[in-house]
C-alpha cells in the first residue's frame, strides 16, 4: 500500500504510529524504516520533513528524518530505536534474530551500514567532499555529518572497505545456500543494505520517483567505489525489493 502522507497538524492529532520522513529523495534511513513497517504490516502515516515548520520541530524534537512517534511516547530518531519500536509493535515477522550471537552480528552489521561512520554516513562525507550536493546542500550536510576536508578525503577508502566487507558476507552466505546476510530469512540488516544502495545507484525513475535534480548526486561514483560495488550487492537489493519491500517508493 502506498504511504499515507499527512500534514503536521493531522499527524499530531492522529493516534498510533507516525513518522517524519525526508521527502522526494530515497533517504536510506527513512526508506529502511518504511521497509521495516511494510514487512511488519504496521498501520502508520508519514509527514514530510519541513524545515520551516516550527510545530513539527517541537513535536518531533528536531528538524530531521526519520523520526518515529508512537502515541504519546517520546520521538525516536535513531535507526536502532525505530527498529526496536517496530519489533515491539509487531513481533512477527521478526527482523531481529532470537539467537544472541546472531543478534549481535546483525546489530554489528547494521551499525556498519546505518551508524555514525557507517556506510551511509561515510558515503555522505564522500559526496560532500566531491561537491555532489552543491554549495547550499553541501554546507547543510557538512554540519549534520561533521564534515572536514580530512574526513572527506578519507571517506572514499572507508566506503570501499565497507562495500567489500558486505559483499564478502553475502558471497559467503550464498556459498552456504543462504540468500540473506544471516541465513535463510531476512533480518533488518537486509533492509538496511538494500536501501543504502540508493546512495550509489538509485532505483530507476519508474520505481523511485525522486527529485531528478538530486539523482546525479546520489549516483556519483569514482574508480575506487566502482571497484568495490560488487554486483552481488545490487542483486541482493533487487531481490529484497522483489520479495519483501514495496515498489514504487512512496517519496
Amino acid at each position: 500500500m502506498p504511504v499515507t502522507y499527512l500534514s503536521t497538524e493531522q499527524a499530531i492529532a492522529r493516534p498510533g504510529l507516525r513518522m517524519v520522513v525526508v521527502g522526494n529523495v530515497p533517504s536510506p534511513w527513512g526508506e529502511a524504516a518504511k521497509g521495516i513497517f511494510h514487512i511488519k504490516r504496521l498501520d502508520w502515516a508519514a509527514v514530510r520533513l519541513a524545515y520551516d515548520d516550527e510545530a513539527q520541530r517541537q513535536w518531533a524534537g528536531q528538524r530531521s528524518g526519520p523520526i518515529a512517534i508512537y502515541d504519546k511516547e517520546p520521538p525516536r530518531a535513531g535507526w536502532a530505536e525505530i527498529l526496536l519500536l517496530a519489533e515491539r509493535l509487531a513481533p512477527s515477522p521478526a527482523l531481529i534474530p532470537a539467537d544472541a550471537a546472531e543478534r549481535a552480528t546483525m546489530f554489528g552489521l547494521a551499525h556498519e551500514i546505518c551508524g555514525q561512520e557507517g556506510l551511509g554516513w561515510t558515503r555522505r562525507l564522500q559526496l560532500i567532499h566531491a561537491g555532489a550536493f552543491g554549495e547550499r546542500g553541501g554546507q547543510y550536510l557538512a554540519r549534520k555529518y561533521g564534515y572536514s576536508p580530512a574526513a572527506g578525503a578519507a571517506a572514499g577508502t572507508r566506503v570501499a572497505a565497507l562495500l567489500r566487507m558486505l559483499a564478502a558476507r553475502l558471497a559467503a552466505q550464498r556459498l552456504a545456500g543462504n540468500p540473506y546476510y544471516l541465513g535463510k530469512t531476512p533480518t533488518a540488516v537486509d533492509v538496511y543494505s538494500a536501501t543504502c544502495l540508493a546512495l550509489f545507484k538509485p532505483l530507476p525513475a519508474e520505481h523511485c520517483p525522486m527529485d531528478e535534480a538530486i539523482r546525479p548526486a546520489f549516483s556519483r561514483r569514482d574508480p575506487e567505489t566502482d571497484a568495490a560495488l560488487d554486483p552481488i550487492l545490487l542483486e541482493h537489493r533487487d531481490m529484497m525489493y522483489a520479495r519483501h519491500l514495496e515498489l514504487p517508493l512512496s517519496l
